[in-house]
This record gives C-alpha cells, structure tokens and sequence, in this order.
C-alpha cells in the first residue's frame, strides 16, 4: 500500500539484541537503569529536525508520565483504536488511513515514527523512509518486538553501524523502494 505522501517516515528506538523494545509488560528497566553511552546517541540532533510523531497508546502511556513533557517542539499524533483524547498534548486518531491523512492535512515534513505496532504498521504500508536502531548489549528472551509479520520482505540498504558508548551498537538503514 506503499502510497505518495508529503512527508518522510523515521525511526529511532532501542532495542535488545534478541529484538525487544520493551519488557511484556511494557518496562523499560533493561534501557533505563543501565548505564549509557555519553550523550544521547544522537536522539536530540534527530528530533530537531522533526516536526511531527506518530507513536502507538502502548508508547505514550510510558511516556505520558514524562515531566516535562518530551515533545513540545512536535506535534504528537498517537494512533489508538481505544484510547481518547486526553489532553490538547495530542491528537487521537483510530487507524492508520486517519493518521496518514491527519498527517498529510497538518502539512507534516519529517514524521517521527514511534511504538511496535505502529512501526510494524507503518512499515507493512511503505511509510518508513530510515530507521536508525540502537542495539542494547542485553538478551531479554521475551517482551514486546520491534518486527513482526510483514507482507512482503522490506529490503533496507546499511548506512552505517558504529560502536555509541556504554556497550551499544547503532545502526542506521534506509528503507529501498
């Protein structure tokens, strides 16, 4: 379903080595409580250049308890087929086609993408330009995964794999159309 659309889709998460970006029952202790590489492996540069994020309920009800909010220079989209609106930090929307137009109509440039679902979603309809992955030197054996079923192979093109700090491993690809 790979469609023309004004704007880019990103990605930039963490995930274990087996694949995991969150514990099964959402925790991010494994990421948070452990020590880091120095700066935020380049987290800030990315998010200055973005002006809207799409991430999925799972994602913002971790990071909705954020004080501050982390967000304010964007415009946050979450795509929830339960959760309402909760506050004016957000748009609710109900599914994918909803977000893709509330997008397109905000005259959205770079979107962030965010969220396991959403990334899968997003993925599976050819919305995700580049993906940037930092790897968490840690085995979890379970939790929530970043990929799943695809309709078809997504092929990626490497840009680039560098040694951040703290143990962790980033890599960064573009998504080949």
């Amino acid at each position: 379903m790979t469609e023309q659309r004004p704007w880019t889709g990103h990605v930039f998460i963490a995930t274990s080595v087996d694949g995991y970006i969150a514990r099964p029952d959402g925790s991010l202790d494994w990421l948070t409580d452990r020590p880091g590489p120095t700066g935020d492996g380049g987290y800030t540069e990315f998010t200055a250049t973005i002006d809207h994020l799409l991430m999925g309920r799972g994602t913002y009800e971790t990071v909705a308890a954020f004080d501050p909010w982390p967000y304010t220079r964007m415009k946050v989209i979450v795509l929830s087929s339960t959760l309402d609106a909760l506050d004016d930090r957000v748009t609710v929307v109900r599914n994918l086609p909803e977000a893709i137009a509330a997008l397109t109509a905000a005259g959205a440039d770079r979107v962030y993408i965010d969220g396991g679902r959403v990334i899968q979603s997003c993925l599976a309809a050819g919305l995700i330009d580049d993906l940037v992955i930092t790897r968490v030197p840690v085995l979890l054996g379970e939790g929530i995964s970043l990929f799943g079923a695809l309709p078809a192979d997504v092929q990626l093109e490497t840009l680039g794999v560098a040694p951040i700090g703290g143990g962790m491993v980033q890599e960064r690809y573009t998504v080949v159309r």
